[in-house]
């Protein structure tokens, strides 16, 4: 079982607390678009303050440190480290969420492709209900990160326990902590998780450039490049250490890859369609030859449609992109902007010294050693 294999990359075991759901909220058509949530659905969220104060003291006992972010970073038992409000709300996820087997879980390390894999996914599964060249596609009014929203930043946040029932199968969810933090029923109700993995220098670039995005929006001096480096590699960056989090669901994908697909952002990069196709036919709404009915949509062209409609090109010229925010409930309003970048493939080598880039090598080197990855 995926158990096993989540209990084995643990540092150590969560902290023994009990589950102290009572309260619950609904969630609004908007947030979820095509999923056609119940009118009556559509009220004020009712909360648990309590629940997340629980979890708040126990956070606020963790040690901390600063890192790859403007807010200190708190270091969960398991060796992970992450905001404060962010670690309660995976907590209260892990203490309340209730996974379905037909549930799509998008897993990502903060930087790594998240918006990119989350537009795929939603575009892929709900191609019949928004075909990709409708005028009315979600995706010219709401981002990616609002169609298939983050659990512990988006979901389970600010004193909120959604009520998810509504939504009809298969409902989707993206989340940035490493596999070991998974909310308990993810891994037992045996849905499916999409995980995708990109070079650690890249990653490291990205994030490190998101990260002064964000200080510079508060006033804050930027993060020379020699600091990210060194908080790189020490794992102060938020879900990190990067290593861990990808040898979490690369050996979950191993045991289980019926469960866990696994990509790599770089092999995205060069056959996008392939993994559309991949996607697709792992979580249950596969695209065919093209040699069935003329009303199928299973053909290229549709495929190739997707992935136009996904590019970076396309995302990051529409309005939503350019003038709108998305809500991520612990640090609030964030432009849309922010989740694009047009850094390619080998972009850190703009940005980092050989001596840095070599540093980062020995490291992923002895990390993934026997591990069956590269990177």
């Amino acid at each position: 079982m995926l158990g096993k294999i989540r209990d084995r990359v643990a540092v150590v075991s969560k902290p023994n607390i009990p589950s102290l759901c009572t309260m619950s909220h609904t969630i609004t058509t908007q947030s979820f678009p095509s999923q056609q949530v119940d009118k009556e659905a559509d009220a004020e969220a009712e909360t648990d303050p309590e629940l997340y104060e629980h979890f708040a003291n126990i956070v606020s006992s963790l040690p901390s440190s600063n890192g790859m972010s403007r807010l200190p970073l708190y270091r969960h038992e398991q060796g992970w480290y992450l905001h404060q409000m962010a670690m309660v709300g995976a907590m209260v996820a892990d203490s309340c969420f209730t996974a379905r087997p037909s549930d799509v879980l998008v897993a990502t390390a903060p930087k790594a492709g998240t918006t990119w894999l989350k537009a795929l996914l939603y575009a892929v599964v709900q191609r019949r209900d928004h075909p990709v060249d409708a005028a009315d596609h979600p995706f010219n009014s709401l981002g990616p990160h609002e169609c298939v929203k983050f659990l512990e930043m988006q979901l389970f946040t600010c004193n909120r326990i959604p009520n998810l029932d509504k939504l009809p199968d298969p409902r989707l969810f993206s989340t940035h902590l490493p596999f070991v933090a998974l909310p308990k029923t993810v891994v037992s109700s045996g849905c499916k998780i999409v995980y995708v993995c990109r070079e650690p220098k890249d990653n490291l670039i990205s994030m490190w450039q998101m990260a002064n995005k964000a200080k510079a929006k508060h006033g804050v001096e930027p993060m020379p490049i020699e600091a990210a480096v060194e908080f790189f590699c020490d794992g102060l960056m938020p879900f990190g250490p990067y290593w861990d989090h990808v040898l979490g669901y690369w050996r979950a994908h191993l045991a289980h890859p019926d469960q866990v697909l696994f990509f790599k952002y770089e092999e995205m990069q060069r056959d996008p369609a392939a993994h559309v196709r991949k996607l697709a036919e792992f979580v249950g709404c596969p695209f065919r030859d093209g040699a069935e009915d003329d009303d199928d949509d299973d053909d290229d062209a549709v495929v190739d449609a997707i992935v136009r409609l996904c590019s970076f090109d396309h995302l990051s010229g529409l309005e939503v992109t350019k003038r709108g925010e998305t809500n991520l409930g612990v640090v609030g309003q964030v432009d849309n902007t922010t989740f694009f970048r047009r850094g390619g493939v080998g972009d850190w080598a703009n940005h980092m010294s050989p001596e840095m880039a070599r540093r980062v090598d020995e490291i992923t080197e002895a990390k993934f050693k026997d591990s069956g990855l590269s990177v």
